[in-house]
């Protein structure tokens, strides 16, 4: 089930989306680097991460599903937004150089049928970065944030997934080890939070953050060749034409 974009605005505003926004951003930050030159899509609600990156890369884009609703991005100059169904975008195939999605993967009805499409529109060796709840972090269980709808993921879900659409993950982080509430000595710790559940690994951080890229082929389907069995002629006799035997039809006259 989607979120409406009001929701996502206001959470996004919020002190705690703020908090969210930084410790998101600085790991697609560090997986990505520079985008110079680049064609950057962002699907969901990406719009607050692709603000900073809209300065460096060639264009970038804000498709953002249906069933959520679309806003203006971005604030100024020409609207770079569009309301798409995810699963059949509007793109030519290998268009793109770069992917973030955001509050899709978890609400979108077939995972499997979005990363097929996001792969099509990706340029040879192009990059995805997909932010997803996680499935043993507390931010999944409470709906008091948008990660708290849909369906989360565990790491082991997610590499299959991955992996199963035709991609390779190479990058893996987790965040948001804060609890989702709107308490102000809270989020005033995020930082420490962080800290602590990095250092020790611990399991329930609020998001997964995978990045994976485009594998260049991808694999054929086996199918069996049926080998037609080899026929050989069979001579069937002809039935030989039946003898006619003439009758007279005239008596023959008893002898004496």
């Amino acid at each position: 089930m989607s979120i409406d974009i009001t929701d996502l605005r206001s959470f996004y505003a919020s002190p705690l989306g703020i908090v969210t926004h930084r410790f998101v951003g600085r790991v697609i930050g560090r997986f990505w680097g520079p985008l110079t030159g680049l064609r950057v899509l962002g699907l969901g609600y990406a719009s607050p991460y692709l603000t900073a990156m809209r300065a460096d890369c060639e264009r970038a884009l804000a498709f953002m599903p249906a069933s959520q609703g679309v806003v203006n991005w971005p604030s100024t100059g020409a609207s770079a937004s569009a309301l798409v169904d995810p699963l059949i975008m509007p793109l030519p195939d290998a268009s793109i150089d770069r992917v973030l999605v955001v509050h899709a993967l978890e609400t979108v009805e077939s995972p499997t049928e979005l990363l097929h499409e996001i792969w099509r529109i990706l340029t040879p060796g192009g990059r995805i970065i997909v932010v997803a709840p996680n499935r043993r972090g507390l931010w999944a269980r409470m709906d008091t944030t948008p990660f708290g709808h849909g369906q989360p993921y565990s790491r082991s879900q997610l590499k299959s997934l991955m992996r199963q659409t035709w991609f390779s993950p190479e990058g893996w982080a987790e965040t948001l080890y804060v609890p989702p509430l709107r308490n102000r000595f809270l989020l005033q710790t995020a930082q420490a939070w962080e800290q602590i559940g990095h250092s020790f690994s611990l399991p329930f951080a609020g998001l997964h953050i995978v990045e994976a890229t485009k594998q260049l082929y991808r694999p054929g389907a086996v199918r069996t060749v049926r080998r037609m069995a080899r026929t050989t002629p069979v001579f069937v006799p002809a039935p030989a034409p039946a003898s006619r035997v003439r009758i007279d039809p005239k008596p023959l006259a008893p002898k004496r």
